[in-house]
């Protein structure tokens, strides 16, 4: 439409006849977003008669005429009408649609309209001892509205059920501009209000303002929205309340634990008095019966350890709610107004432990509250953050289910879970009071595998589940895995060097074990004979099926014999009539090796099934070499062994090559070594958190001291 016709449309729209308004309505809601046309529009009186249709009119004429007021909004022009003494009755009338009507093409330009009212320029102006001044915005212009219809918020918070996914977003693009507004004005002072209208609305500051909309079913309504399949239509608000959900997770965090608060000092009264108190003091008197006793006393008996029986440090917990503020006390009071039975039975299960080994309830609860501000990276996002997400509703957000976490919105039962989950560890772990870091560490595992993993459709129920049922076995490899990846990244170089050092002092150690298995001897069992005939010589000799081999002792020589059947008691070396000098040896060949040299690398269990084969025995042959008459060396073999067991073959066959300073092959002895060295490395970083850096060594360590004033008057004492 030409800037030359707006006289003419203005005309029309002040027209008498409802259609003619109607069309003149519908053609300007589709002009009015030129910046150029607008300005001809307001200087014209445009203004007036737009505000005029709102208050007046009703079906699509009204739809069009809010929905031109929110075009004009958008490019930032048509201010004035929310200033002048007429102001607050336009807000209230809009507030009213919201209220009153049905229709839904209402409703979103409505709401449409508030949005932009409550997120315009909150800061802009002053507010006024006496109230709200006419060209207030922000949730202070919305107030008095409010204060008429009670009933405001709800019938927003309703509308995040509807099925119209334009309506759903402008409700909660609202709700979002509500609470933004309010964390930003947060330090106004809510006395200038005091005596503002009924309905409890006016003077709030924004916990109660956070409160109220809790109390309406606001998170059930957004948590069912973001685990929705249509939240692709939703994305921007959903990820715009969920940075606000941040924030106000950390404002109550913010909040100082102050006794002389009195919500404060009753929310602390609460968890005293939830733990049974009068059972700890007087064994098992009932309250009454206490009362009783009490007065006959002639004074109350307390309980010296009244907070620390409740698994505070002091007597003075206020100060121990420093790192979590308030938000620590509405985990812990939240934990124990819904689980009181199972908070006193697990406070008598701790009281009859020794003090060492009772898991303190209160540092458990903080500590979970951390992992989880922690986990959710509550400190990553800030108030301006909220409004990237404004003005981008056209934009697509593909990633919707990795930026989308609707967990955090059941904060309380995570922190419950979380906390049972820990309960469960120290107990199964048998932790004492000096590994409550460690407990908390795999807590933090705990959560970073179940919550951290979880999918944006998985359901708190089954999140519950998982975290009170997770392996703890797995727990704790996954603690060392990640450990030893965090320390890979931390120390690089230096983890390296541990790691070669882990393993050449590992590979001595299987190698002392190995050649002391063969200083112990063992025996070894002759394949019995094909059958043919055999002189009485020979039969003789095959009657001698048993071989026992034994190392001396300065592991220079093998000794062994044969007899016929395997002796109650090992031979010593004095029966053992034969001999092989380890110095002569060339070298060791066995097929237990060429079992295990392969692309599998197989497994002792490879061994066993060579040994349980009809046609095929585990046998280790050890070799000398000789030159012959053409001076070529030639091995021949000196001693023939059959170990009974793979786990023997492997013991004998590695300790052979490791005495002839050759590597071992065996998988066996392979998994003993890595055995050994990931154990080393694991109890060197058993107590070292995560996210510790190397810090190197302390001052002053390493230092030579000086020699000055001694002489050579000194001895050394084995």
């Amino acid at each position: 439409m030409d800037q030359s016709d707006i006289p003419a449309l203005l005309a029309r729209l002040s027209s008498d006849e409802d259609a003619a308004r109607k069309m003149a309505v519908f053609k300007l809601q589709t002009s009015i977003n030129d910046p150029a046309f607008a300005d001809v529009f307001i200087s014209s009186g445009g203004l007036v008669v737009l505000r005029g249709l709102i208050m007046s009119s009703g079906g699509n004429t009204l739809a069009y005429s809010l929905q031109s007021l929110t075009r004009l909004l958008e490019v930032d022009m048509g201010w004035d009408i929310f200033e002048g003494p007429s102001a607050s009755a336009f807000v209230e009338r809009i507030a009213e649609l919201i209220v009153i009507n049905p229709l839904v093409n209402i409703l979103r330009g409505a709401m449409s309209i508030l949005v932009a009212l409550v997120s315009h320029s909150q800061s802009r102006q002053p507010e006024s001892p006496l109230g709200p001044s006419p060209g207030s915005f922000g949730f202070r212009a919305l107030k008095p509205a409010v204060a008429v219809y009670p009933q405001f918020f709800e019938l927003v918070i309703h509308q995040l059920q509807s099925a119209d996914h334009a309506l759903c977003a402008n409700a909660l693009m609202l709700i979002n501009a509500l609470i933004r507004d309010a964390i930003s004005n947060s330090s106004t002072d809510s006395s200038a209000n005091e005596g503002a209208a009924a309905g409890g609305v006016a003077g709030e500051d924004w916990e109660k303002l956070v409160k109220r909309l809790q109390d309406l079913g606001l998170i059930k309504a957004v948590y069912r929205l973001m685990q929705s399949s249509s939240i692709q239509d939703l994305a921007h608000p959903a990820l715009e309340f969920q940075s606000l959900t941040k924030l106000l997770l950390r404002k109550w965090r913010e909040v100082r634990v102050n006794l002389e608060r009195q919500e404060h000092r009753r929310a602390l009264k609460g968890i005293h008095l939830a733990s049974a108190p009068e059972r700890s003091v007087n064994g098992d008197l009932s309250v009454d019966d206490a009362s009783e006793g009490s007065k006959k006393d002639g004074a109350r008996r307390h309980n010296p350890e009244k907070w620390r029986r409740l698994g505070f440090e002091s007597e003075s917990p206020a100060h121990e709610f420093d790192q979590t503020g308030y938000l620590g006390v509405m985990d812990l009071t939240d934990f124990v107004r819904k689980h009181e039975d199972g908070f006193q039975k697990l406070l008598l299960e701790q009281a009859a432990k020794p003090a060492r080994e009772r898991c303190p309830i209160a540092r458990a609860s903080l500590a979970v509250t951390m992992i989880l501000y922690e986990h959710f990276e509550v400190d990553g996002v800030e108030l301006e953050d909220t409004k990237g997400h404004q003005g981008h509703q056209g934009l697509e957000v593909k990633d919707h289910d990795g930026l989308l976490r609707p967990l955090i919105l059941q904060w309380s039962r995570l922190h419950m879970a979380g906390l049972l989950g820990f309960f469960r560890i120290w107990k199964a772990t048998g932790a004492e009071l000096e590994d409550f870091d460690k407990v908390a560490e795999l807590v933090r595992i705990l959560v970073e595998q179940v919550v951290g993993r979880a999918p944006r459709t998985k359901g708190i129920l089954e999140t519950e589940d998982d975290i009170l049922e997770f392996d703890i076995a797995q727990l704790h490899e996954l603690q060392m895995e990640l450990l030893e990846l965090s320390f890979d990244d931390t120390w690089g170089q230096h983890l390296y060097q541990v790691r070669e050092t882990l393993k050449q002092e590992a590979l001595q150690f299987v190698k002392e074990q190995r050649v002391r298995c063969l200083l112990q001897g063992s025996w070894f069992c002759k394949p019995a004979p094909l059958k043919r005939d055999h002189d009485e010589d020979e039969a003789r000799k095959q009657k001698r099926s048993w071989r026992f081999a034994k190392l001396s002792h300065n592991r220079r020589y093998l000794h062994y014999a044969d007899f016929e059947h395997q002796m109650t008691q090992d031979p010593g070396l004095d029966a053992l009539t034969n001999k092989v000098d380890l110095g002569t040896v060339s070298s060791v060949g066995s097929n237990v090796s060429a079992a295990e040299d392969s692309k599998s690398n197989a497994s002792a269990s490879t061994v066993q099934n060579l040994t349980s084969h009809s046609k095929t025995t585990t046998k280790i042959t050890i070799y000398a070499a000789e030159t012959n008459k053409h001076g070529e060396t030639e091995e021949y073999p000196m001693l023939t062994l059959w170990p009974v067991s793979p786990s023997l073959a492997s013991e004998w066959l590695d300790g052979l090559l490791m005495l002839l300073n050759q590597a071992p092959i065996t998988a066996e002895t392979s998994k003993l070594i890595n055995l050994v060295s990931d154990y080393g490395l694991r109890i060197r970083l058993l107590n070292v958190r995560m996210d510790s850096a190397f810090e190197g060594p302390p001052p002053g360590a390493g230092l030579v001291p000086s020699r000055a004033g001694l002489d050579d008057d000194y001895f050394f004492e084995l």
